[in-house]
């Protein structure tokens, strides 16, 4: 992602605003106060200062994500649900969520919309209630002899009627995952062989449809894919089935002129099965679902070391990169989405997934995937377990919670083709903004050292007047910039810098430029405001910082 070199740009001469205007197809170079990569010492914290570039081309976008990208999951745990010796998750199960919490409706207006997807490990043993039969609806109980663990549980209609009523209120779009293990039985090999019985989705989707209730998408399966989680699905089994869901829904849906997605199949990549599975659901599926849980179990008292290793973070884009290719090569209309990412498996781990260090994982996650045309990323969890963007018992947002909502607000839809030259500590990606011009996420994974960024836009152009330096570099385009420490009136960008409560990794409480975020007595989400920089200013990332930079002033090709 990021390279090493250096380079330098000989001043040569002087032109106006209005001559540059003209110069579309060059290259200009915008603010570069902090070229190259040299390192000093600061005399105010005392820590290092280096300096590097962040490359934008803005010529053609690489990837282009849904204005909802973003998504978070609700699952069915319940509260006996433990890992390691430590039961995290509470009271934040879809069948025992407390839906009048005041945060927690305003935690999902904030978005406007939020994406939510409702499933995980258990719904793949859960029943729906059906109108007139007189069978208890059973909840799940705590059994080792179980695949799972659990015994299988049972959605009430009534909690269900709950759960619409609220995503309403909230302004939701709910994804719904249904049990892909009904009807089959387990094979000799461990394998789930056999048909998926319909009936009791069937019943549910025409359930919902009666009372009125909106359903964004309805995904089978969770976790089967590939050689699974307890058990298997053969992909031509697989996708058999998807036909058979897409069938019932375009029935079902019939005269709706919008009809919820068929999504599927909820598991970890694995690339020849997901090729197969793809190529033989003959485009019934409009978006293919792989969960991320790349940095190892929850336990792992190692997942700082892995989240701060710039190499570690990397090597997250394979998945993104390989689905890509199998999507581009078969030349289908599917689409790749995130279905559940909670970076450490089983449950996460408590004052790291849920900290303000988690935030370089998620967000740079967020930048990857968008990057190889991923259209919704959806984390594991909004609440629940050790990886909540709330906190389970308090509902207080967690800091990963203001990095999606700034990510939703600030990041818009193309992505743009960014690298950086410098430290290999930085990470940076950039979109073309929701308002306008274009937006930078910068993340600095270095504790010791402050990062100066200057930035570097091919085929751009202000929509300000003012003067600016050509610069030429021998067999390269011309670019423009502006003079070290010049001060130019009125062409401002907006800055978002997030760190830790007194710099500490662990903790649970941000700072968005220099003031906590917290939400007051009444519940209410706090306002997300910039500070305004100087566009001639160089950048500056702070160690352990997260900056979120929107110059609404640069336009570009791509953003068109």
């Amino acid at each position: 992602m990021a390279s090493t070199k250096t380079e330098t740009q000989p001043n040569q001469y002087l032109y106006q605003m209005g001559y540059l205007l003209n110069l579309l197809g060059l290259c200009l170079l915008l603010f570069l106060a902090g070229h190259g990569s040299k390192t000093a010492v600061s005399e105010t914290t005392g820590g290092a200062v280096t300096e590097g570039t962040v490359y934008i081309n803005g010529t053609a976008s690489i990837g282009r994500i849904y204005e909802d990208f973003i998504c978070a999951t609700l699952d069915w745990w319940p509260p006996d649900k433990c890992d390691y010796g430590t039961c995290s998750w509470g009271m934040a199960s879809l069948l025992n969520l407390d839906l009048g919490n005041k945060i927690l409706l305003n935690a999902i207006k904030a978005f406007s919309p939020l994406k939510i997807r409702l499933g995980g490990t258990l719904q793949d043993k859960v029943t729906y209630q059906s109108i007139g039969n007189a069978q208890p609806c059973t909840q799940f109980v705590r059994n080792n002899a179980e695949m799972f663990g659990f015994t299988e549980g049972c959605l009430p209609m009534s909690r269900w009627d709950d759960l619409n009523g609220f995503f309403k209120m909230a302004g939701a779009k709910v994804i719904f995952g249904f049990n892909a293990l009904t009807g089959r039985t387990i094979g000799s090999d461990g394998s789930a062989v056999g048909a998926w019985n319909s009936s009791n989705a069937e019943c549910l989707i025409r359930y919902s449809v009666n009372k009125g209730y909106t359903i964004h998408g309805w995904e089978l399966g969770n976790e089967l894919s590939g050689s699974g989680i307890g058990t298997s699905i053969s992909a031509a089994q697989y996708a058999s089935d998807v036909i058979g869901l897409q069938n019932k829904v375009q029935d079902i849906y019939r005269g709706f002129e919008i009809k919820p997605l068929v999504l599927g199949p909820g598991g970890f990549f694995d690339a020849n099965w997901f090729q197969q599975f793809v190529k033989q659901t003959n485009n019934s599926l409009q978006a293919i679902t792989h969960h991320i849980y790349n940095l190892g179990p929850g336990v792992d008292d190692h997942l700082i070391d892995k989240i701060l290793d710039p190499s570690y973070l990397d090597g997250g884009s394979q998945p993104f990169s390989n689905l890509q290719s199998i999507l581009k090569s078969l030349g289908t209309s599917t689409t790749a989405w995130v279905g559940e990412a909670g970076g450490a498996y089983n449950s996460g781990h408590n004052l790291v997934t849920n900290a303000f260090v988690f935030s370089f994982w998620y967000l740079d996650q967020l930048g990857m995937a968008s990057s190889y045309d991923t259209k919704t990323y959806c984390r594991q969890s909004l609440i629940g377990g050790n990886y909540g963007l709330l906190n389970t018992d308090t509902f207080v947002p967690n800091p990963d919670y203001y990095s999606a909502l700034l990510w939703h607000r600030l990041m818009g839809r193309n992505v743009l083709p960014t690298s950086f030259s410098g430290t290999k500590k930085l990470r940076a990606y950039s979109h073309c903004s929701k308002q306008s011009g274009i937006t930078l996420l910068l993340i600095n994974l270095d504790g010791n050292t402050t990062v100066q960024i200057g930035v570097s836009v091919e085929n751009a152009i202000t929509n300000k007047t003012s003067t600016l330096q050509l610069t030429h570099e021998t067999g390269r385009s011309k670019f423009a910039r502006m003079p070290r420490n010049s001060r130019i009136g009125g062409i401002m960008r907006e800055e978002y810098h997030l760190t830790a409560q007194n710099g500490d990794l662990h903790s649970q409480t941000v700072l968005l430029n220099g003031k906590i975020l917290t939400v007051n007595s009444s519940g209410i989400i706090p306002p997300l405001e910039p500070i305004e920089k100087n566009l001639s200013d160089p950048i500056t990332a702070a160690p352990f910082s997260i900056v979120f930079a929107h110059i609404p002033t640069i336009q570009v090709p791509a953003c068109t």
